[in-house]
């Protein structure tokens, strides 16, 4: 009989568990470093309903003060309190969860709610869209303030590859402003190469991927996630570049690939979509389940090494 409470006791915890314990190493990587980051540690988050929203989809981060956001493409915002400890994610507690609603306090539109990016600024949120691009200014509690002005090639969905290749990732300094950019190449450019945008420059770098997201490591160099998928063989590979803004004047800017990591060597990955920096040369990336069993919500700690 204790026995079998046992039993049921763990399954009720693991059922309700927030963090659980995930490596997404391969077992022939005998260290925590991998060309030039260093995976400090990965997790898989499971959270019940909160608020009446269900808890998945997660296709961006923002962070401040050890304060977590986390965005939905569905157009909701979470909040966690993230603790870090040694290099390791501590506690990961839900704390609440908004529908992203217009000035007016109306809940965005199915055609308007496809949120892709995320930046924290100055105690609000900066958050770009896919079907109708753009990005907009929200305050933490999601409700719009003002929309962002963005390069004029940039304002018409026709020019994109198609409306779910539109801007999914956002990030922002004080030198450069708003940053973002559409997942692949628009319409018009070469497949070959990625286009950052702010709202009066662009800077090329070669693509190997789709990006997924963006973040500032440097105040000049911007971390780039991208991703691939091959359906047939289901293989995911996840490539982290450094890409040097202040480096770009032969119209090709320098880039690096610090990390890629790639399902078929092993590595146990998903679908990253978001990224966030926590502290000097460390950041998180999440996966976006997308609603599948068969995939996971993963989060990553990870730290980028000096050349």
């Amino acid at each position: 009989m204790k026995k079998m409470i046992f039993i049921l006791l763990g399954l009720y915890t693991l059922a309700h568990a927030q963090l659980l314990e995930y490596d997404i190493k391969p077992s022939w990587l005998t260290t925590s470093k991998f060309m030039s980051i260093k995976i400090l540690d990965s997790k898989e988050l499971k959270f019940d309903e909160i608020d009446g929203i269900k808890v998945s989809e997660l296709s961006a981060l923002a962070y401040n003060k050890e304060k977590l956001y986390a965005l939905s493409d569905k157009g909701y915002l979470y909040h966690f309190n993230l603790s870090i400890k040694n290099n390791k994610i501590d506690k990961l507690k839900l704390k609440k969860a908004y529908r992203l609603k217009d000035k007016d306090g109306k809940k965005l539109k199915k055609s308007q709610r496809d949120s892709e990016g995320m930046v924290f600024v100055d105690d609000n949120l900066l958050i770009s869209f896919e079907k109708e691009p753009r990005v907009e200014l929200f305050s933490l509690k999601a409700k719009k303030i003002k929309k962002q002005k963005i390069h004029k090639d940039l304002k018409n969905i026709d020019d994109y590859k198609n409306e779910n290749k539109a801007l999914e990732a956002v990030v922002y300094n004080k030198k450069y402003g708003v940053v973002t950019a559409p997942e692949v190449a628009l319409k018009k450019e070469d497949k070959k190469f990625h286009m950052l945008y702010a709202k009066n420059n662009t800077w090329k770098f070669p693509s190997c991927g789709s990006i997924t997201a963006l973040e500032f490591i440097k105040n000049d160099e911007i971390l780039v996630l991208e991703r691939n998928f091959n359906k047939k063989t289901k293989a995911r590979v996840t490539t982290l570049t450094k890409v040097s803004l202040d480096t770009c004047s032969t119209g090709v800017c320098k880039s690096k690939i610090l990390a890629k990591l790639e399902s078929k060597k092993g590595w146990k990955i998903d679908n990253f979509e978001g990224l966030t920096k926590i502290k000097e040369n460390k950041f998180l990336m999440i996966s976006d389940s997308q609603e599948s069993s068969a995939q996971k919500t993963l989060l990553v700690l990870f730290e980028v090494l000096e050349d």
